[in-house]
C-alpha cells in the first residue's frame, strides 16, 4: 500500500546517488590507455615553470609535488573530468625575473589571490560574473593563451633555454639528445598518432580500406603518444645526466609552515596578486568552465565550484610552501587532447606526482634539469594549438571582429586584462550600433550575454 502511494504521489523524487559512489565514478577511466596519454597533455606548461622557480627562488620541490598531487586527485574526482592543476604564471614570472621577490613574497601572493578567488565562489559573484561575459570574450581570452602557448612552446623548440634566468639562449642543434630534429620527430610522430584530435573515429569510416589495413591504423591511432613521448624524455634526462640518478635522497622533502613578514605581504600583494588575479579570473575559472562545457556538457563545472577549488587549494598549500596553484584552460585543452575524458586521468597523474614527492622528494631536479625541453616544447605546442581551436564555433564576423581584438591586445599587451577589457568595450559599441537596427533595447545591449 506504502509503496502504491509513493508511486502515485507527484512529489516523490528518486533517491540521490551517494556522494562517495558518486566520487568514484568520476575517477572511473573511459579508456586506460587514453587517460595516461592525456595525463601527460599538462607537463609541457607544469614542468619547465616549476623547474625555473626551484632553480631561480629554491622552491620546495617536493612539497609542490605532494601538494599538487593531491590537488589533482580531489579536483579528479570532485568534477569528474581532466581538471589541470598549473601554476600561477604571473605569480612565477616575477619571481623568476625578480630575485627579492623570494618564496614568501611568492606565498603570500597566492593566498592573497586564494583569498579572493574564495570570496568571489562563496559569495556567487563569480557565478554571475560568468553569466554576464560575452561567448566572443571568453573566445578571445582562449586563443590568446592558446597562441601564447604555441608560441612559447617554439621557442623551447627552437632555441636553448635556461630556465633558472628564464631566458632564451643560442639556437638548438639539429642534432643530439635534446636536437631540434628530435622534437620534429616527436611532433610527426603526435600528428600522425592524434591527428587534429577527432579520436580516431575516422577509420571506421574508411570503406575503401582493407580489413589489414584498418587494423594498423587503429594500432597506430589508439598509441598512447603523449605518455611515450614523455618516457623518452625521462630515458634522455637519464642518458644525458647518469649522475642525477647516484644523487637521489630517498624519503620526502621537509615540510614545514610558512613565515611570512609584513614587507613579504605587501610586495606579494602589489606585485605578485594584483597582475594575478585577472588571469585567475578569466583563464582559471571563466575560460576552464567554458571548455568544459563545450568538452563536457553532461558534467557541471560551475564558476563559483571552481573559484573555490582554487581558492581552497592554495589557501592550505602555500602556508606549507606549495607553489601558487590555479586550473588552466590550457591544460584542460591539453588533456583532452590526449585523451583524458574523466577525471581518473588527473588523478592517476596526482597518484605519480604524490609518490615521487614522498620517494625522492626534491632530489628530483636533477633529473628534470636533465629533460630534453624541447619535447616538453612539443607537449605545450600542442596543447596551446587545442585550446586556440576553441574559438572556430563564432559563426558572424561580429564576434569573430571581437574575438581577434581581444586577442590581439592580450598578445600585443601582454595582458589578459587588458584583452578582456577591449574585448568588452568592442562587443557592447557593435551592439549599441546595431540597437537601432534590429529592435534590441539598452538592457539588451548591457545584459549582453548568459553562459549556460
Amino acid at each position: 500500500m506504502a509503496s502504491t502511494l509513493e508511486e502515485n504521489n507527484p512529489h516523490s523524487q528518486a533517491p540521490k546517488p551517494n556522494f562517495m559512489v558518486k566520487l568514484k565514478e568520476n575517477l572511473i577511466f573511459k579508456s586506460k590507455w587514453a587517460e595516461l596519454n592525456g595525463a601527460m597533455g599538462d607537463l609541457g606548461t607544469y614542468i619547465p615553470i616549476v623547474l625555473a622557480l626551484t632553480l631561480a627562488s629554491h622552491l620546495n620541490l617536493g612539497t609542490t609535488l605532494i601538494f599538487t598531487g593531491v590537488y589533482n586527485f580531489v579536483t579528479g574526482a570532485i568534477y569528474g573530468v581532466p581538471m589541470p592543476v598549473q601554476p600561477m604564471k604571473s605569480i612565477a614570472a616575477v619571481a623568476i625575473s625578480n630575485p627579492e621577490f623570494g618564496i614568501p613574497e611568492v606565498m603570500a601572493a597566492g593566498i592573497c589571490t586564494a583569498g579572493i578567488l574564495f570570496i568571489l565562489g562563496v559569495t556567487g559573484l563569480m557565478q554571475i560574473v560568468y553569466r554576464l561575459i560575452p561567448i566572443s570574450v571568453v573566445r578571445g581570452i582562449q586563443l590568446a593563451q592558446g597562441l601564447s602557448f604555441a608560441m612559447t612552446a617554439v621557442k623551447y623548440i627552437r632555441n636553448v633555454q635556461d630556465f633558472a634566468k628564464s631566458k632564451s639562449g643560442g639556437q638548438r642543434d639539429w642534432v643530439g639528445l635534446d636536437g631540434l630534429l628530435l622534437a620534429l620527430i616527436c611532433a610527426v610522430f603526435i600528428v600522425i598518432v592524434n591527428g587534429a584530435g577527432d579520436d580516431g573515429d575516422r577509420v571506421d569510416n574508411q570503406e575503401s580500406e582493407t580489413r589489414t589495413g584498418q587494423k594498423v591504423q587503429k594500432i597506430i591511432f589508439s598509441l598512447p603518444s603523449a605518455f611515450l613521448i614523455f618516457l623518452l624524455g625521462v630515458v634522455l634526462a637519464i642518458i644525458r645526466g647518469p649522475n642525477a640518478i647516484k644523487g637521489f635522497k630517498f624519503g620526502p622533502s621537509r615540510i614545514e609552515v610558512m613565515s611570512i613578514s609584513k614587507h613579504a605581504w605587501k610586495q606579494g600583494f602589489i606585485k605578485g596578486t594584483i597582475p594575478q588575479l585577472p588571469l585567475s579570473v578569466l583563464n582559471s575559472v571563466i575560460a576552464v568552465c567554458k571548455l568544459s562545457t563545450d568538452l563536457f556538457p553532461e558534467r557541471e563545472v560551475t564558476a563559483t565550484s571552481v573559484s573555490m577549488t582554487v581558492g581552497l587549494m592554495n589557501l592550505i598549500g602555500c602556508w606549507f610552501g606549495a607553489m601558487p596553484c590555479c586550473h588552466g584552460a590550457g591544460g584542460l585543452a591539453g588533456q583532452y587532447k590526449f585523451g583524458g575524458r574523466s577525471g581518473g586521468c588527473v588523478a592517476l597523474l596526482g597518484v605519480a606526482k604524490l609518490v615521487l614527492g614522498l620517494v625522492l622528494g626534491s632530489s628530483m631536479v636533477k633529473v628534470l634539469t636533465q629533460f630534453p625541453v624541447g619535447v616538453l616544447g612539443v607537449l605545450l605546442l600542442f596543447a596551446g594549438i587545442e585550446l586556440a581551436m576553441c574559438a572556430r564555433d563564432m559563426n558572424t564576423k561580429d564576434e569573430a571582429f571581437v574575438v581577434l581584438v581581444c586577442t590581439s591586445v592580450s598578445l600585443v599587451g601582454s595582458s589578459a586584462a587588458l584583452g578582456f577589457l577591449c574585448g568588452i568595450v568592442v562587443h557592447l559599441l557593435l551592439k549599441m550600433r546595431n540597437m537601432g537596427s534590429n529592435g534590441q533595447s539598452c538592457s539588451d545591449v548591457l545584459w549582453f550575454h548568459r553562459n549556460p
